[in-house]
C-alpha cells in the first residue's frame, strides 16, 4: 500500500475505481450463461487473425527499418 501511495510509477491507484466498475460488470455478465457465451463468441469472432509468429516477424521488420 505504501508503494502505491508514495510512488505509484504506473499510476495504478487512479485507475482502481474504473477497474472495480469493470470487474462488477464482468461478474454480472458471467452470472448469465447465455449472455456470457454470446459475449465470448462475439469477442473471439471480432478478434481477427492473430499469430505469434506473424506478430514477431512484423515486429522484427519494423525494428529493422
Amino acid at each position: 500500500m505504501d508503494s502505491l501511495l508514495q510512488k505509484d510509477d504506473y499510476l495504478l491507484l487512479p485507475d482502481y475505481p474504473s477497474y472495480l466498475d469493470c470487474q462488477d460488470r464482468v461478474s454480472e455478465a458471467f452470472r448469465d450463461p447465455q449472455r456470457w457465451t454470446r459475449m465470448s463468441i462475439v469477442n473471439t469472432a471480432r478478434s481477427g487473425k492473430f499469430s505469434s509468429d506473424r506478430s514477431i516477424r512484423e515486429y522484427c521488420q519494423r525494428i529493422g527499418r
